[in-house]
Parts: structure tokens; sequence; C-alpha cells
């Protein structure tokens, strides 16, 4: 079974500096129907103003990615680490039994856009970790790349959770299929363009959830650029 859930659907907070959409329920979003996804906690799609950001603040017990899709984002964390996270590298940051950080867009005239996505752990209490990789276009044109899974296979990013996750860019006549396990969930967020996700139309910002299903299948992609989750229940 597959269930839809389109763009306009989503939550919606504008503070100025931060224009942000929300798949999964979210600080003042509240929607019963939707707090989440198996271990698929939060998706916010968001636009950081230039010169401003998330001061520092805390998490824990959740594994926390980071994906730019257009600008930059600079991340400083309470455990030493310091970087600029551009379009194409995945960031996966642990935050354990407690770890604070800050998010700024630092460039004078440009928006910084991207996915800040939550992943229920595995286990709490971990100590917090980081980690950063650059995944290219050519490495998931026309294809799935596997950008972050528990066993960090591939030269993925590290999950502690029992999830995968895979990023691919289609256009024209490319098309990729996935096998599914009927047991598990799968979730397809599309970042951006238009793409058909097992036959439907989704465009950017449009997501679907699919459950007891064995094959997932993306083509007609018109820049399309595709985030797909394989979930634990």
């Amino acid at each position: 079974m597959m269930t839809l859930r389109k763009s306009a659907e989503r939550g919606h907070a504008d503070h100025g500096w931060l224009n942000s959409y929300h798949s999964f329920s979210f600080a003042d979003y509240h929607d019963p129907a939707h707090m989440g996804f198996g271990k698929l906690r939060v998706i916010n799609e968001d636009r950081i103003a230039p010169g401003t950001g998330f001061g520092m603040h805390g998490h824990r017990d959740m594994e926390i990615i980071s994906y730019v899709l257009e600008g930059e984002l600079a991340h400083r964390d309470s455990i030493g680490n310091g970087a600029s996270i551009r379009p194409g590298e995945v960031q996966r940051m642990s935050a354990g039994r407690g770890i604070l950080h800050s998010e700024y867009n630092h460039a004078p005239a440009a928006t910084t856009h991207f996915l800040q996505i939550w992943i229920l752990p595995d286990e709490l209490g971990l100590q917090p970790s980081y980690e950063q990789k650059m995944f290219s276009p050519e490495d998931k044109r026309g294809r799935l790349c596997l950008v972050a899974s528990p066993d960090a296979r591939d030269g993925a990013v590290k999950l502690h959770a029992d999830a995968t996750m895979y990023v691919g860019l289609f256009d024209g006549e490319e098309r990729a299929a996935l096998s599914l396990d009927r047991q598990r969930l799968a979730y397809v967020h599309v970042a951006r363009g238009q793409v058909s996700v097992n036959g439907q139309r989704l465009q950017a910002g449009d997501a679907a959830k699919l459950r007891a299903e064995e094959r997932l299948v993306l083509e007609h992609g018109c820049g399309a650029e595709v985030i797909v989750f394989d979930l634990a229940p």
C-alpha cells in the first residue's frame, strides 16, 4: 500500500530568518496523523536567510542528518567539530546522551536550503559523535546511492538506527528500482523536481509512504532529487 503526502499538506512556519516546512509534527505544528513514520521522526525543509541561523542549542538521543540542497550550512558543536556543509554532503550527528550545536548561513546574499532529518536511535545514551561525507552527482545520477546505513557499507555514513537512506537524481529515461521487505516500511521524499513513484507522479515537497510493498520504482524524472528511507516498522 502506498499513501501520498502532498507538499501543501505539510506544516509551515515562517519566522522571517527561517522558512520551514514540516513533514511530521514539529514545534508548534502538531498533527496526530503525522507524528513520524517508523524510525523516521522529522523531515524539515528549511531555508535560512543570509547572515542568520540556529544558535547553540541541545539535542539528545536522536540521529540527525543534514542534507544541503543549495548554499552552505556552517556547523559547530560541543564535541569539537566545526565544518561547512555543502550540496551533496551528508552530515550525521548522533546526539546520544547530549550535544550542543549551532547551524548558520554566513553568506551575505544567498539563502541556505537544506533538509533536517531526525531518526530515532536503537539505543539511548550513546556517546555523541559526528560524521560528514560527500556524494557526487555522478554517484547519484540515475540510481539510488546509499548514503547512510547501520553498517556504513559502501562508504555510507553510519546510523545508530535500523534505517537506511538513499539519494538519487533522475531525468528523462533514467530509472531505478529497489527491492523492499514487506515487513518493513519505505518513505520517499522528493527534494526537488518531479518523478513517478510506483506510477504516481510526485513533485518537490511531496512524499510517499509504502507499507507491505515488494518494490519501489522511480522513473520519468524531471530535475528530480529523491530521498528514500528503508525503515524498521
